[in-house]
């Protein structure tokens, strides 16, 4: 079986990747919070161009109740493929953050995509070939200044994934971190025109990575002959941070 669940496929990288998965042969959750619209807009531009494949929306907030998240989660068709490209940040001083942005980010980053997991794990568990993505960062290793708790949150899934990936690995569900360094997306707008190229030039490979940089080796992993990569952390920054 080859269908997937994808959370945030109406940011950037989650868009790039249900593009790609979909030209794969896969069937999708495309799964969205607030963009209701676009996420029905890729649902039907995948349905008339992959007429065999199946394509379906899915809202749940990360900021909800674990209640609601689950219930939500109860009703979806199986898949054997989760991957979290949802994730907020706010770009300030620990002393000024709102306590609230704080548990926010945390919640979006870290620890709703953890009970998610626990919640649909038996259902992974099912299959030959099933596979956990999530989006990290190079913060997560290299923590940034002013994205102190952002840092922690993508830290932390890195650290979920060794533990966790051990806990299933003779099950052949794989549990991987991708990790993108800067990427051209909308999440980085809040820079302006003369940090973003400050931040190029310090990038060895002298860009920005686009979306597609990130969603190959979303493909990759989730070839049946990634079987035996699990636990790891994956840097794509172009030779920037580590």
């Amino acid at each position: 079986m080859k269908r997937a669940l994808i959370f945030g496929a109406t940011g950037g990288i989650g868009q790039a990747i249900a593009t790609d998965l979909a030209k794969e042969g896969w069937s999708l959750y495309l799964h969205y919070d607030k963009q209701k619209k676009f996420a029905e807009q890729m649902q039907e531009e995948f349905s008339h161009a992959y007429p065999q494949q199946d394509f379906f929306t899915l809202k749940v907030s990360f900021l909800d109740s674990s209640e609601v998240i689950k219930d939500k989660l109860n009703n979806i068709f199986p898949v054997n493929a989760l991957i979290f490209a949802q994730g907020i940040t706010d770009y300030s001083f620990l002393k000024d953050q709102d306590p609230e942005m704080i548990d926010k980010i945390l919640k979006v980053n870290l620890t709703a995509p953890i009970k998610i997991v626990s919640y649909l794990e038996e259902m992974l568990l099912n299959y030959d070939h099933s596979r956990i993505i999530f989006l990290g960062s190079v913060y997560g290793k290299q923590a940034s200044a002013l994205e102190a708790v952002y840092s922690a949150s993508k830290g932390g899934l890195s650290a979920f994934c060794k533990g966790y990936s051990r806990e299933v690995a003779s099950s052949h569900l794989t549990v991987n971190v991708l990790a993108p360094g800067a990427v051209d997306t909308p999440m980085n707008k809040i820079f302006s025109d003369d940090i973003l190229e400050q931040v190029k030039s310090e990038i060895p490979a002298g860009r920005l990575a686009n979306a597609s940089d990130v969603s190959y080796w979303v493909k990759a992993l989730l070839s049946n002959q990634a079987d035996y990569l699990t636990g790891q952390t994956i840097y794509i920054d172009g030779g920037w941070l580590v």
